[in-house]
This record gives structure tokens, sequence and C-alpha cells, in this order.
């Protein structure tokens, strides 16, 4: 009998346990219900939000190519100065207060802003024209801080503007070169005066310290018989690029820019990396960065892609006719 009881009482603790298990086996409530953490990731741009809406499309699009759907599996947060350096800060700060994962800045003016506002979460710059010299990173093979990203390598593209004016001005003799101290990093002298030298050009070499400069600098390229303008300075002219546009016009200047808004402002040409290769591949940092990798031990890349913009309205406007082998190696025409 009491064998038989103890046989019962065995089999009951089983049959207790057997209940119990899925309790033990399955997560507590809290654990059940917490939900994967989506990564947020800041998009810091200078100008308005609108301007830089192909760039955005293009990193989402680079982001989409990696598996990251917006609203699915990652949030991105947009601030932009709106074209008032001294909001920067504080929309890079906002980002700061949100915990981004990492803030993609959309040009050197937003990377010094994100900057200022972090040294630990990991900064990737699109439009940088040389990180190493402007004290972003120690090295392009390890960058060894908390930016990384993409340069434009814009010192070295400077010979080749002017060898693309040369070419729709044959008989170019005298160019007027505008430039800033702001900015003095887009112009690498000692290779635009070689190429100068070996097409017989002569530079005419003005700076801009701010936007009141621009009339006297067209005025001043007028006076000394320049032929064509070699338009570096962006962080002075940018912001007036449909007024430089104009003067370029009505000086009757052919004008070569480094930044494709000014040939959509009405500007003749512009040669330069592509923005929207840039932003695309701005998306390939962001994953590794996601994935664990340290900014400080990712290469800073250079641009695959360069664009050539052509507005043939503007040439039309200042009596000036684009041989057709520099059409035809055009990105892009505005008819």
């Amino acid at each position: 009998m009491s064998s038989q009881r103890e046989r019962v009482s065995h089999v009951n603790r089983i049959l207790v346990l057997v209940c119990l298990l899925p309790a033990i086996l399955l997560p507590t409530g809290s654990e059940a219900q917490q939900p994967a953490k989506i990564p947020r990731i800041g998009f810091l741009i200078a100008s308005s939000a609108s301007s830089q809406e192909p760039r955005l499309r293009a990193f989402k699009q680079g982001l989409r190519e990696l598996g990251y759907i917006e609203g699915q599996n990652i949030t991105i947060e947009v601030r932009s100065g709106e074209g008032k350096p001294e909001q920067l800060p504080l929309v890079a700060g906002e980002l700061v207060a949100l915990n981004v994962q990492v803030i993609v800045s959309g040009g050197p003016a937003s990377t010094r802003a994100a900057k200022q506002a972090t040294n630990t979460i990991p900064i990737v710059t699109t439009l940088e024209s040389d990180p190493v010299r402007d004290g972003l990173v120690v090295s392009i093979a390890r960058p060894g801080g908390n930016i990384t990203g993409l340069s434009t390598l814009g010192p070295d593209l400077s010979g080749k503007r002017l060898e693309l004016l040369k070419e729709i001005v044959p008989k170019l003799s005298r160019v007027a070169v505008f430039y800033s101290t702001d900015t003095r990093n887009l112009i690498q002298w000692n290779e635009l005066d070689d190429v100068a030298r070996a097409m017989t050009v002569q530079l005419q070499k003005l700076e801009l310290q701010g936007p009141k400069d621009i009339g006297a600098a067209f005025q001043a390229a007028i006076k000394e018989h320049s032929g064509a303008v070699l338009a570096q300075a962006p962080a002075v002219l940018l912001s007036q690029r449909t007024e430089v546009a104009q003067l370029a016009i009505k000086s009757r200047l052919p004008t070569m820019y480094s930044r494709e808004e000014f040939v959509e402002a009405g500007g003749l040409m512009h040669y330069a990396p592509s923005t929207s290769d840039l932003s695309r591949r701005a998306a390939t940092f962001v994953d590794k960065l996601l994935k664990g990798a340290k900014p400080a031990d990712i290469p800073v890349e250079q641009p695959k892609k360069f664009e050539l913009a052509i507005n043939l309205k503007t040439a039309k406007q200042i009596g000036l006719s684009i041989p057709p082998n520099v059409l035809a190696r055009a990105d892009r025409v505005i008819r």
C-alpha cells in the first residue's frame, strides 16, 4: 500500500513539473514584449532641407540597398541650419540629445558643428575637401577619432576645371580665380599654377572675404581682361549663387563652379564629385558603424564618380558655343 502511494506521489510530481515547464521556459511578459531597438541616424545639413532632398534620397537609397528601410528597421532624423550658420550648433545639439547612433554631415560646416557637439558619436562626412589638412582626421587610412567618411578631393580638381574652361574657350589666355580664406583648402595653388603654365594661361587671383566683394571681383576680372572665371569660393558665393550667375552673364564671362547648385541657379558649368553618389555611399559607413566598427579604424574614401553639368541657356546668353566633344561628356545638360 505504501509503495502504491509513493508511485502515485511520484506521478503527481511529474505532472506538476510538466505543467510548470512552459512557464519556466517562456520569457517573462516584459521580456516577450521588449521590441528590438531601431537605430536612429542623424542627417545634418547647413542649407535648407528642400534644397538637399536629392542627396537625402540618395542616402536613403544606399541604406535600402543594404537592407535598411526607414520606419521599419531604421529611423532618420534630419536637422537643417536653413542657411543660417549660427543655427547649426543648435540643431547638431538636438541630434546629440536624441542620442543618435551616427551623424551623417552634409558638408564642411555641418561636420564642424557635429564635431563641436560630440566627440563620442560617430560622424560620417560626405563633402569634406581635405579632412587631414582640416584637422578632422589623423590620416586617410586611420582617421583616429570619431570622424570618417568621404573626401571630395577638392584641391585636386582645380586643374581639371581650368582645362575644361580652356576647351570651351580655346583662345583663353587669362582666367580670374575667385577664392576665399575660408575655403583656402579648395585650391591647391601649386597644381593650378602648373596646369596654367602648361596651357599658357595667366591666373588673376581675386580673394573674396564676403558677399560684398563679389561685384568688385567681376569688375576686376573685366578690367584686367580675363576671359573666364574659376569660382572657387563656395562658402562665400553659395548663398549668393543667383546673383553670381547673373553677374557672370552680365559680364559675359564663362564661369566654372565647384558646386552643382550654381548651375541650377543659372551658372554655366560645374565639375565636381557626384554629391548624390557620395551621399549614397555614406550609407556603407553607417552600416559598418551600426555593426560595431569604430570610426577611428574606417579609412576615409575618395570619390569614384564625377559630374560635368552644362547650362546651355546660359551659354546662349553670353554668346558661347559649347564644343560637341565637351557637350558629349556632360552628365547633365540644362537646355
